[in-house]
C-alpha cells in the first residue's frame, strides 16, 4: 500500500472508531470443536429473504467460521462484557462452561442469555483486502431477555442498561 493509501486507511480506522456499533459474537462448531470470534460488523441486510452480513479478517476462528456451513450471530447485551473481550482476543477463554453456551440440535453453539442468537447459513463469502465480508439467510431466530445493550466504540466495550442515554 502506497504512503497515501496508509494515511487513507489510518484516517478510516479513526472514523470508524468513533461510530459506536453493537457487538455480536459469532460462532460456528467445526471438525476440530467450536470457534468463534467478537464482530462489531454485523447488520440486517434483508427482511425478505431474511438476511445479515458481517466481515472478519485471517483468525483460525475467522477461517473456521467461514468453512462453515450454518453459523450463530449472538447479539450481546451488558451481562456479556467478559464474553465480548474474552471472544476479541486471540487468546481469550472460549466456550467454557461458566460463559454460559449451549449447541443446538443442528450442531451450531449458541448463547442461550444473549439478546438474540440468530442461526444463519452463508450465501456469498466476498473477500476485501484482508477481510471477508459475509451475507447469510437467517433460518432461525432465537430471542432471549432484552437487558439494554452493549456497544462497540473507540477500541472499547461499553454496557449500558435500561434507558440510559
Amino acid at each position: 500500500m502506497s504512503r497515501i493509501d496508509t494515511e487513507l486507511g489510518d484516517r478510516l480506522k479513526d472514523a470508524f472508531r468513533r461510530f459506536p456499533t453493537g457487538v455480536a459474537v459469532i460462532a460456528a462448531g467445526g471438525p476440530r470443536g467450536p470457534a468463534g470470534l467478537t464482530a462489531s460488523s454485523v447488520a440486517s441486510v434483508s427482511v425478505d429473504p431474511p438476511a445479515l452480513s458481517f466481515s472478519v479478517m485471517g483468525s483460525r476462528s475467522a477461517r473456521a467460521i467461514l468453512a462453515a456451513p450454518s453459523l450463530t450471530v449472538n447479539l450481546l447485551g451488558p451481562p456479556h462484557l467478559a464474553l465480548a473481550r474474552d471472544f476479541a482476543r486471540s487468546d481469550g477463554p472460549r466456550f467454557t462452561p461458566d460463559q454460559g453456551w449451549d449447541v443446538l440440535p443442528t450442531g451450531e453453539p449458541f448463547l442461550p442469555g444473549a439478546q438474540a442468537s440468530l442461526r444463519a447459513v452463508p450465501l456469498h463469502r466476498l473477500p476485501v483486502g484482508d477481510s471477508t465480508v459475509v451475507v447469510a439467510e437467517v433460518v432461525d431466530v432465537l430471542l432471549g431477555p432484552a437487558r439494554g445493550r452493549l456497544v462497540h466504540h473507540d477500541r472499547e466495550f461499553h454496557p449500558h442498561h435500561g434507558d440510559e442515554s
